[in-house]
């Protein structure tokens, strides 16, 4: 009976298991591996013997740069996330040339990329960067996808558009006419240059936009910094940038993915923001989205605030002033002065500064001064106004609480009052900012009758 059961029991997907050669020649796309490895390998090949004009060179980037943002514009920006609307002309320019970049139809590449978004390093993401630096590359492309793990998305949108399903039912046409036969007839009908158009301008040209896509879904997601979230993958960089026609802020666009920038800052490469701010210029695109600057700077802060507490951690700041022992006056007293310890009062903390007396800048007999005694006035100002790096070394040396100390209690209560500053971060480890310290006072402390 359990053998059955066990019989009955599905195998896991390929792209639940590791890659091995036991497992992953069975589950080949090979209609997937003949268009991006198979007629690609085959270019490089014939690109050996073919000569290389300057007019198809030329002719190879144009045509690499309108392919490209028929990906980066059409069917990112403007299916995918529908940052921005566009006219009908416009439509069907995007549709064409992302058809000749040769990464499938838009109803198809724009469905997988928002399940992408929707779940985002998981498992129900067609192309997470968790399987691996190659899997999100490309090995998600050349294996048969369980259609069960990608996460659901809404593409009724899609299903609504004339030229999205005009395109998807036509897509093979689309695809061997945009990305092969239209780039190598310009170049044979204007220079002659059949083969050379053929070889360069359209399959060379199809390699280097797919891997410059790619890079999107791998790259994107392992190099750089994130500036706005670190809870998931996707990264900014501008090398991802230069490569992808400014898909290369990818943290950014993670956070705010519906605004038609990735890239927010004027000297930040994003041609795709160009082309689509010259297409509402000229009446073709319009409804360009943008998240308020008060949101993304939002954004930005908390990440810094974040990463700031994350350093904080690291950072030695004294025992807590509530783990600290309360102390009497005179138990601190007698120990200062029976027991040979260099202990000083100040604003109602102990500290002991035995180790430090030799190394005190004003001198052993300045801080000898104060041992056994309240100190809080002479540190913070009658002898000399102590600077925060002070302040911050003093915390490290902290003992006890006098009982009573009422500095303690009134800074505790203020740290409680302030508003928009919580005095613990979201992992609970408490916050010290530049004046916060306990034996800060905002004016020179006239010293208790204890004293």
């Amino acid at each position: 009976m359990s053998s059955t059961k066990a019989e009955a029991r599905p195998k896991p997907h390929i792209t639940d298991t590791p890659i091995t050669w036991a497992n992953w020649h069975q589950h080949v796309n090979w209609l997937n591996c003949v268009f991006i490895i198979g007629i690609p390998l085959s270019g490089c090949i014939a690109a050996i013997w073919t000569p290389l004009k300057w007019q198809t060179a030329l002719w190879a980037v144009i045509y690499y740069f309108c392919t490209g943002l028929g990906i980066t514009a059409g069917y990112h920006r403007l299916w995918a996330h529908k940052s921005y609307s566009a006219s009908r002309p416009l439509e069907l320019f995007l549709a064409l040339c992302g058809g000749g970049a040769v990464e499938g139809s838009i109803r198809w590449w724009s469905r997988d990329h928002r399940a992408h978004h929707r779940y985002t390093d998981t498992n129900k993401d067609p192309y997470s960067v968790r399987k691996g630096l190659l899997y999100s590359h490309f090995g998600w492309m050349v294996m048969k996808q369980n259609p069960k793990r990608i996460g659901r998305t809404d593409i009724s949108d899609l299903n609504e558009n004339a030229i999205v399903v005009w395109q998807h039912k036509n897509y093979v046409h689309v695809a061997l006419g945009m990305g092969v036969i239209f780039p190598a007839a310009v170049s044979g009908l204007l220079w002659n240059d059949w083969v050379g158009g053929l070889v360069y301008a359209g399959i060379m040209r199809i390699l280097f936009v797919q891997q410059a896509t790619f890079c999107v879904n791998s790259l994107a997601h392992w190099l750089g910094d994130q500036p706005f979230d670190d809870r998931n993958s996707p990264r900014d960089h501008v090398l991802t940038a230069l490569v992808t026609l400014g898909e290369g802020y990818h943290n950014f666009h993670h956070e705010f993915p519906s605004d038609y920038r990735n890239a927010i800052e004027w000297w930040q490469y994003d041609p795709t923001k160009w082309f689509i701010w010259i297409n509402k210029k000229m009446g073709l695109a319009y409804n360009l989205k943008q998240f308020r600057s008060n949101e993304i700077e939002k954004g930005r802060v908390q990440q810094l605030q974040k990463k700031i507490d994350q350093k904080r951690t690291t950072l030695d700041w004294g025992t807590p002033l509530e783990q600290l022992p309360v102390m009497e006056w005179d138990d601190f007293k007698e120990q200062a002065q029976t027991e040979g310890r260099a202990l000083v009062a100040i604003a109602g903390v102990v500290h002991d500064v035995s180790g430090f007396i030799a190394d005190h800048p004003g001198g052993k007999a300045l801080i000898q001064s104060g041992v056994g005694k309240d100190a809080t006035a002479m540190f913070n100002g009658g002898v000399y106004n102590h600077s925060n790096a002070a302040h911050n070394l003093l915390s490290t040396m902290r003992i006890g609480v006098i009982r009573g100390g009422m500095e303690v209690e009134i800074w505790k209560r203020a740290q409680a009052e302030k508003e928009g500053i919580p005095a613990k971060d979201e992992n609970g480890q408490r916050i010290v900012r530049a004046g916060d310290q306990v034996t800060r006072l905002s004016e020179p402390f006239v010293s208790a009758g204890a004293a």
